[in-house]
């Protein structure tokens, strides 16, 4: 009963990404029921990347690392992984042909959180972005697209600077925990000690930017997938401008969140959206 198994895969890979993430949990939600278990999937595999190198403390992480790496290759050539996360995964990776240059290319964005500190140039910034967002980004769109290559390579840029829009939020939200715990600098060029209010609007014009970007391409997803994806569109816009709205010292000693009610109004409000084809 191998399908029982996988299954069971599929379930825990949409239990970390509704334990992690409630947020993303809800976009998932908005999407076509035969692409959800994939998503979860693709969510999952890269959650517990980043839990390695971000959560484990007193751990040995980069062994965690390089062992979760080899037992996902393992489970790729076996067909089968013990661990349930693996076993969704290399289902999702061979069902809609994610190929590895996406993967490695996380793992090792991965791999610098281990003992990278600082970015000091942009090439480095955009490079771990890619890695840690944008082929993310394209390993959901190659369920979105369902195998049809050419929308694929039509919408791969807007798919990765929505990955970067995303991430950088991140960055933006968790600077106090990237830099007073883990001891990291994202943004090149730019002296945490002294965030003022010109480097945050600088950071903030370059998220602008790529969020204009990418709502092109989300306007072009299939319907499958189009509703979903704009769900957590409009919730990381709507961080975007709580952090807009924060002074730059506030956002360095806090963590600016979206409240679930919140949530869930932008939720009936992009339905609406949705539903009158304003897409």
């Amino acid at each position: 009963m191998k399908q029982l198994f996988d299954q069971t895969g599929f379930a825990c890979s949409k239990l970390v990404t509704k334990k992690y993430s409630t947020s993303f949990s809800l976009a998932v939600k908005m999407l076509a029921p035969k692409i959800r278990e994939d998503i979860y999937s693709i969510y999952a595999f890269v959650r517990l990347a980043d839990e390695i190198v971000d959560s484990f403390h007193g751990y040995e992480k980069e062994k965690l690392l390089n062992e979760f790496e080899q037992d996902y290759y393992k489970a790729f050539a076996a067909n089968i992984s013990l661990n349930p996360i693996l076993n969704s995964f290399q289902l999702t990776v061979k069902k809609h042909k994610i190929t590895d240059d996406l993967i490695q290319a996380f793992l090792t964005s991965m791999k610098l959180d281990l003992n990278k500190n600082d970015y000091e140039t942009k090439a480095e910034y955009d490079n771990y972005i890619y890695g840690s967002a944008d082929v993310v980004g394209l390993m959901c769109l190659k369920v979105f697209v369902n195998g049809d290559v050419e929308r694929y390579e039509h919408l791969k840029s807007y798919a990765m600077r929505l990955g970067s829009a995303f991430q950088k939020v991140n960055f933006l939200r968790d600077l106090k925990d990237d830099y007073e715990v883990l001891n990291r600098s994202y943004f090149p060029g730019i002296d945490l000690k002294k965030l003022d209010i010109s480097a945050k609007n600088k950071i903030i014009d370059e998220i602008e930017e790529d969020f204009h970007e990418a709502f092109k391409g989300i306007k072009m997803l299939p319907l499958e997938a189009k509703f979903g994806v704009y769900t957590a569109y409009i919730y990381y816009r709507t961080l975007l401008k709580k952090l807009k709205g924060t002074p730059s010292e506030k956002i360095m000693n806090t963590r600016i969140r979206v409240s679930n009610p919140i949530k869930i109004s932008l939720l009936a409000k992009s339905f609406v959206v949705y539903k009158l084809n304003l897409l």
